[in-house]
């Protein structure tokens, strides 16, 4: 079998050049919002694209969703507080429910009557939220290895990263309680981001591909302390979906597999796709298949 850095470039060389972005400012609940989107598709809805990692911007996701540009146009954008975007006035109080409410408000200021919406990681937890919340602006939800609807995969994922990690990482993972990650500390959040890294790839050599963006955020630091410190059961919110749903996921995720059936289960008719030979970063390890899954359903 190819390589994954073969079979990524391969797929690469098979498309066009990524599109340039272009950069607005948009205001919505009392924020300046970094915009960025692809050339307009006529035809087609847009394609909201929701970055996870809470600490880090859109660069997450850009140029890797990139492909999905030439049938629609793609609108990413950097959550409060990440990037570019304006940070809310107390930090510290961030929460996941306020990205999630900033998702609708977002398409009213930009003017849009319908999207769909593809959210990955802890974006596809964003994602999920801001669907329930907006059902009439959203047409279709992917969630690409998403978090659950509940924070019970929380232990079992530290444990499979720990197993997973290098020696040098193991050591600096094991070196971050539970406790310091229940706190606001950004130092900590994205040394535990940074260590965790390797460990998402099924193909670890493969990630030194990938470079993780270099902004960091206090803000998405609060939002994650809170989450991984509290807990939390979005059973209802989540339950309460009626757009069509694509959930799609990494077979050798150390976010395991179960979590997206258990997604899958929650959300009434979702469609549920496990992609072979791909860890947490399926865009990456398993282009051509996450493409044409996420294609195939969007169409």
């Amino acid at each position: 079998m190819t390589s994954a850095r073969d079979r990524f470039f391969a797929f690469r060389r098979s498309i066009p050049h990524p599109p340039r972005l272009d950069r607005q400012t948009v205001r919505a609940r009392g924020l300046a919002f970094a915009v960025f989107t692809s050339p307009p598709v006529a035809g087609a809805p847009p394609l909201l694209c929701v970055n996870g990692g809470l600490i880090v911007d859109h660069a997450m996701l850009w140029p890797s969703l990139s492909p999905l540009a030439a049938g629609r146009q793609l609108i990413l954008y950097d959550q409060r507080g990440r990037g570019a975007s304006q940070a809310p006035a107390d930090p510290l109080a961030s929460r996941i429910e306020d990205d999630a409410a900033d998702i609708p408000a977002l398409r009213r200021a930009l003017g849009i009557r319908e999207w769909d919406v593809l959210g990955h990681s802890w974006g596809g937890g964003i994602a999920m939220l801001a669907a329930a919340q907006d059902p009439a602006g959203v047409r279709r939800l992917v969630l690409a290895d998403a978090v659950g609807p509940t924070s019970s995969w929380m232990a079992p994922l530290r444990a499979e990263t720990l197993a997973r990690a290098n020696a040098d990482d193991r050591a600096v993972l094991a070196g971050i309680s539970d406790h310091a990650l229940g706190e606001p500390d950004l130092a900590v959040h994205l040394a535990h981001l940074r260590a965790s890294y390797g460990a998402w790839f099924v193909d670890q050599a493969f990630a030194s591909t990938f470079p993780m963006p270099r902004q960091a955020s206090q803000t998405g630091a609060a939002a994650l302390a809170r989450l991984r410190r509290d807990g939390y059961d979005w059973h209802h919110q989540v339950g309460a979906l009626r757009c069509p749903t694509l959930v799609v996921h990494g077979e050798g995720d150390p976010l395991s597999p179960d979590v997206a059936r258990e997604l899958a289960a929650t959300i009434p008719g979702a469609r549920l796709e496990f992609l072979p030979h791909s860890g947490h970063f399926p865009f990456w390890e398993a282009p051509n298949e996450f493409f044409a899954a996420v294609s195939r359903f969007l169409a």
